[in-house]
């Protein structure tokens, strides 16, 4: 009788590990595939599965993006810079069959070929390029990703490039040459005003030369704006200085005149006129006569 109780409480011991074992519970986001005797049955989908242990073995399979950091990697790029360059890969199952058959562990090989992938990208191009054009080398290794892992059954939704970190030296040599860049253009701006400026200037003398009382009204709001300030100074337009000096050199003039003494008197010789005899006023010799000619 003992024995016939230990039997039966063996029994159901076993029975409950099998039914155990037998029960399977595939999630929602989730894909089971299922191997009997080794060979390939089908997939189970979501839900309460059962499976005859000891012979059929259910593997699940996520099919939820996966986010996968690339580790950073030394690359020297085309132009022969050394630049360390991390990224990220998301992707998902979309085949779990081939995702189990095709490839022992699919997050390792997604993780080795990204990292193969991205130096050989990156190295294709410039240091300029790679700062600039990430969306493109973004794209590239996409591409290159998922014509390698459609046979794994996996898609690679994107790939971004993380970080990029640059040698000390070239950080400094970036940054003088976009100082210089900024003074450059600094420069073209101000040459840029200096020429707008003397178009204007230009065309203000114009204005001036048409009408002359312009600038007396322009001389004249200078004083006023000069004159806001609390200060000792005093200022002349030039064209007051000009008639001031003008007024000065006419006065020092009429003091010489005044100030000049008359000739006197004995120096002014009587002009004598002319004789009615003579032509001209010149004298002609005097007639002798002999006393016989008396």
């Amino acid at each position: 009788m003992e024995v016939l109780v230990f039997l039966l409480v063996a029994v159901a011991v076993l029975a409950v590990i099998a039914l155990a074992m037998a029960v399977k519970i595939v999630k929602q986001y989730e894909k089971g595939v299922l191997f009997r005797f080794g060979r390939l049955v089908g997939t189970r989908d979501p839900g309460l599965r059962i499976i005859i242990p000891f012979v059929d073995v259910l593997h699940r399979v996520s099919l939820r993006i996966v986010t996968m950091p690339i580790q950073s990697q030394g690359i020297i790029t085309r132009d022969n810079v050394s630049v360390d360059v991390s990224a990220v890969a998301y992707f998902r199952v979309v085949d779990a069959v081939k995702s189990v058959i095709a490839v022992e562990n699919v997050h390792a090989a997604i993780n080795q070929i990204a990292q193969t992938t991205l130096r050989k990208v990156v190295g294709q191009h410039t240091l300029d390029e790679t700062l600039s054009e990430t969306d493109r080398i973004n794209l590239d290794i996409r591409e290159i990703l998922d014509v390698t892992t459609a046979e794994w059954g996996v898609q690679v939704t994107l790939v971004e490039l993380k970080d990029i970190q640059l040698p000390d030296t070239m950080k400094r040599a970036m940054a003088r040459q976009a100082e210089a860049e900024r003074e450059k253009r600094a420069k073209i701006i101000n040459a840029e005003g200096e020429s707008l400026a003397a178009a204007a200037l230009g065309d203000a003398s114009d204005t001036m030369m048409a009408h002359p009382l312009a600038l007396q009204l322009r001389n004249l709001q200078s004083l006023v704006e000069i004159g806001v300030d609390k200060n000792t100074t005093v200022v002349f337009p030039a064209p007051l200085m000009s008639t001031i000096g003008e007024l000065g050199s006419f006065l020092a003039r009429e003091s010489a005149a005044a100030t000049d003494p008359a000739p006197p008197a004995d120096l002014i010789k009587a002009i004598p006129g002319p004789t009615p005899n003579t032509p001209n006023g010149v004298p002609r010799p005097c007639d002798r006569r002999t006393p016989e000619a008396v």
